[in-house]
């Protein structure tokens, strides 16, 4: 009873301070109007700018509505640049998460992203003393966006505490990782309505609690035990077992075969004579993955390890790897895109300021709810759907979103966005699995944290598609808009079309060796001892 008890503090503990550091960066379009307000970046902006002449004269109201500060556009620029080196940072850096949580474990993981978040809070409460130095706002969020990953991706091994309930610890982290987005806009709502005097320096003071928090919490709290990899928390996840084929410990097989006849059958089978096979990584597989394989097998229309059992190096070099990369990276990169620079494209598009104000602010509380809300519905798709049908969801949702968006309609831009809270999630979720299916568990950490860490690279090409929108458009952020939906439509054409090839070609294949397989049962001979027993199931 001691160590459940214990158990659950920690994975409490985990939840809140996924809660409050695991993805804060993303609630920039919160945090932006306190930057612009604060005078940051102000210096880049012409004298006869009369938002920066207010912030010059030292005059402040206490309401953001009543200022109405847009800034110039050199200052957007620079924001926005802030925004998308993080986001850029947080994917990239989850290849070196993986190797850090398989090297070292997830105490050490821990401490890094505790002082990632540390050194991140600290350039942004002193940002006006060591601006002469270097660029406390970038440096201080790109640390922000490096510490997430860290103390996020260290929490999963918690789904090991609780078997049975693996799935809802999972779902609840990856909950806190969406709401932590809320940290600004509460911070925004506080500081417009009731303490307008809540500056960048006292708020960040406050916030070195957290990573203080997650740094005691390593050292008194949190397990010592080895840490279990990506993969095999994913295989858990998806197969709902170990890495090594077997039952996690507490589970009785009944949240993978419901059924108490079919358990008991399949035990009695093992046991009369049914033996495990051999894989392509020539590891013995047991008669639990043989029959969870086959069954994902079927459901997935034979794309179920498509790529098993080959290195990491053959894997990301198949059209597998590199069509979902291409996919992913115009994903990334249009959410992204439109976190970024939600105000100033609705105020384009609607041609008024205050609805461009309740639009935002409208976005900002819909970004973290609208995630957790989301998250149920996920596990039933996919646990329902073939990973072709998920494929096809998220990009007839990506397009959809992105269709949306191009017309000057409040009514159907929020349509768009309140569609593209939810989708979020899910694309994350979707493209996690395909890995995990296609891939394998052996080289998920790698594969997967390569795809996130190569998207984050090209997101970087964010701030020249927003120079573009500022300079060459005029603010009209239709044209950006549109390239990206069509590099959208194209790219989710390719990987579909590919991969119902590929299932149509593997379901063949599958169905050859299951007439081979009836027909060698039926032979006589097929009863002889040849001394290589094949398990069946």
């Amino acid at each position: 009873m001691k160590k459940v008890s214990l158990q659950l503090v920690q994975v409490i503990c985990a939840i809140v301070w996924c809660l409050f550091a695991a993805g804060t960066i993303f609630g920039f379009a919160a945090l932006k109007p306190i930057l612009i307000d604060q005078g940051v970046y102000s210096e880049l902006c012409s004298p006869l700018n009369s938002t920066v002449a207010a912030f010059a004269d030292g005059l402040k109201q206490s309401r953001l509505e009543e200022m109405s500060l847009k800034p110039c556009t050199a200052q957007d620029l620079k924001l926005n640049m802030m925004f998308t080196l993080g986001a850029g940072t947080t994917n990239v850096v989850a290849l070196l998460v993986g190797y850090v949580l398989d090297i070292k474990g997830p105490r050490v993981c821990g401490f890094v992203g505790s002082a990632a978040l540390t050194l991140g809070t600290l350039s942004l409460a002193w940002s006006s003393k060591l601006v002469a130095f270097f660029d406390p706002y970038i440096i201080g969020y790109i640390l922000l966006a490096i510490g997430g990953p860290f103390v996020f991706i260290s929490t999963f091994q918690l789904a090991n505490s609780f078997p049975k309930k693996s799935g809802t610890i999972l779902a609840l982290l990856t909950g806190a990782f969406d709401s932590s987005s809320a940290l600004f806009l509460l911070y925004r709502i506080v500081y417009q309505n009731w303490a307008p005097n809540l500056t960048l320096k006292k708020f960040f003071t406050g916030y070195l609690v957290v990573p203080a928090f997650i740094f005691v919490c390593q050292l008194f709290i949190m397990p010592k035990e080895s840490y279990k990899t990506l993969g095999a928390i994913e295989k858990m996840e998806v197969e709902g077992l170990n890495m090594d084929g077997s039952l996690p410990e507490g589970e009785d097989g009944s949240r993978i075969i419901p059924d108490a006849t079919e358990r008991q059958s399949l035990l009695s089978n093992h046991s009369s004579g049914i033996h495990p096979v051999l894989s392509t990584d020539s590891r013995r597989k047991s008669v639990w993955e043989n029959y969870v394989e086959a069954k994902l097998e079927k459901k997935t229309s034979g794309i179920f390890g498509a790529m098993h059992g080959r290195s990491a190096s053959n894997q990301i070099k198949s059209p597998w790897f590199a069509l979902m990369l291409v996919f992913v990276v115009i994903c990334m990169l249009r959410i992204n895109y439109f976190v970024a620079t939600v105000r100033s494209q609705e105020e384009y598009l609607l041609d008024d300021s205050s609805l461009a104000l309740k639009f935002n602010a409208i976005f900002d509380v819909a970004l973290p709810v609208g995630g957790v809300f989301s998250i149920p519905f996920i596990g039933l798709v996919l646990d329902n759907c073939s990973i072709l049908t998920a494929i096809i969801s998220v990009s007839s949702i990506s397009i959809t979103v992105g269709v949306l968006g191009l017309f000057p309609s409040f009514y159907s831009n929020l349509i768009g966005v309140l569609i593209l809270v939810a989708y979020r999630p899910f694309y994350y979720t979707v493209v996690s699995d395909y890995c995990a299916k296609v891939f394998g568990f052996d080289t998920f950490g790698t594969v997967y944290g390569l795809l996130m860490c190569l998207s984050g690279l090209f997101n970087m090409s964010q701030t020249i598609l927003d120079k573009l929108t500022h300079t060459t458009f005029k603010m009209d952020p239709t044209p950006v808009n549109s390239i990206l939906v069509t590099l959208t439509l194209l790219s989710a054409v390719s990987l579909i079309t590919f991969l119902y090839r590929e299932s149509k070609a593997r379901d063949k294949k599958i169905r050859a060796i299951e007439q081979i397989s009836e027909t060698a049962e039926d032979s006589p001979e097929s009863s002889a001892d040849t001394g290589i027993h094949y398990g069946s199931v």
